[in-house]
C-alpha cells in the first residue's frame, strides 16, 4: 500500500525515463489523470489515457513518455507537500521554479495549474511538486 500516491507517480515517471521505458502504466485517479494533462500541456510527457473496462475492477493509466534527442524530458522532480506536512502558498509567492526551465504544480480551487497558470488566474493552493 503506497501512502503518497503523488509522489509514487512522478518517481515512476522519472525512473522510466531513466531506462528508457516508453510508457508507464499506474494505478487510475482522477488526480493522477489531471496532473498527467498538465504535465503533456507542460510538455513533460507525450499522452496520458485512461484504460480499462467498465467491467474491470481495476483501471489504469497509461502514460507515454517524451524524449528530446533520445533524452529523457523529465532531468529532476522535488516533492513538495507530503502527507505528514502540506505546504500551502498564496498567489503572491508563487515564483518562476529554475529560472523558467521548470514548473510547479499546484492544486488549488480552479482544479490542478502549474505556476504560471495560478499566477495569471490570481489564485494560491497546495504545492505538490517541482518538475523540471
Amino acid at each position: 500500500m503506497v501512502g503518497d500516491t503523488i509522489g509514487d507517480f512522478i518517481i515512476r515517471l522519472k525512473n522510466a525515463g531513466m531506462v528508457g521505458k516508453k510508457e508507464v502504466s499506474v494505478p487510475y485517479s482522477k488526480l493522477r489523470h489531471a496532473i498527467a494533462d498538465k504535465l503533456v500541456a507542460a510538455g513533460y510527457i507525450e499522452k496520458a489515457e485512461q484504460q480499462g473496462k467498465k467491467d474491470k475492477v481495476q483501471k489504469t493509466l497509461a502514460v507515454t513518455l517524451k524524449y528530446e534527442g533520445g533524452k529523457h524530458r523529465i532531468n529532476g522532480v522535488k516533492r513538495v507537500s507530503k502527507p505528514g506536512r502540506r505546504l500551502y502558498t498564496k498567489v503572491a509567492d508563487i515564483h518562476r521554479v529554475k529560472f523558467g526551465n521548470g514548473h510547479m504544480i499546484l492544486s488549488t480551487p480552479a482544479g490542478i495549474l502549474t505556476n504560471e497558470e495560478a499566477r495569471t488566474q490570481n489564485v494560491g493552493g497546495e504545492q505538490l511538486f517541482i518538475i523540471w
